[in-house]
């Protein structure tokens, strides 16, 4: 399976879907420390990139089954100052991703989506962020499952993270 890497970082999607034998077609980080060691720790020379998603149009991404990303979560995280989706700037850059799959045709939309992002999205603004979330998700054609994992299980360290799993409607997957 292809898939895109967006909101990279130094790709722990990358490394998750590589062990599991997929391709990486392209990645998206705008961070540039966060840049030189993506391309230190995997082999993308000749891969498509983009440093900014904001500037990135639907026509230019390679073909991809699967699109990887975790958004940014300052403005979700108990830890920054919970704006959420309406009033953060940087969170609602889901909607940035949600607009490039808008833009594509039916055919070339990816058969699934890999979303990671804090626990905190669940309940941030009473629950309605996290609806905003699943209605936008619905109005593209993706029917999605999530559940909240915690770290703890496989290593030392507590942190629970919701991971979402869209399935494009109608696609045999």
């Amino acid at each position: 399976m292809k898939f895109l890497d967006l909101f990279a970082g130094i790709g722990g999607f990358h490394l998750g879907m590589e062990q599991a034998g997929h391709t990486c077609v392209g990645w998206v980080e705008w961070d540039k420390f966060a840049r030189q060691s993506y391309q230190a720790i995997h082999n993308v020379k000749g891969v498509w990139n983009a440093s900014d998603i904001r500037t990135v149009r639907a026509s230019e991404l390679p073909r991809a089954d699967c699109w990887c990303f975790g958004f940014p979560c300052q403005d979700i995280s108990v830890a920054g100052k919970q704006k959420g989706f309406t009033a953060g700037k940087r969170s609602s850059l889901f909607f940035t991703v949600t607009g490039l799959i808008r833009d594509l045709e039916e055919e070339d939309r990816p058969s699934y989506l890999l979303i990671e992002n804090v626990k905190n999205l669940l309940s941030i603004n009473r629950g309605l962020d996290f609806l905003k979330l699943q209605i936008e998700l619905d109005e593209i054609g993706y029917d999605v499952e999530w559940s909240v994992l915690d770290s703890a299980e496989v290593v030392p360290q507590h942190r629970e993270r919701i991971f979402i799993v869209g399935h494009l409607r109608g696609r045999r997957t």
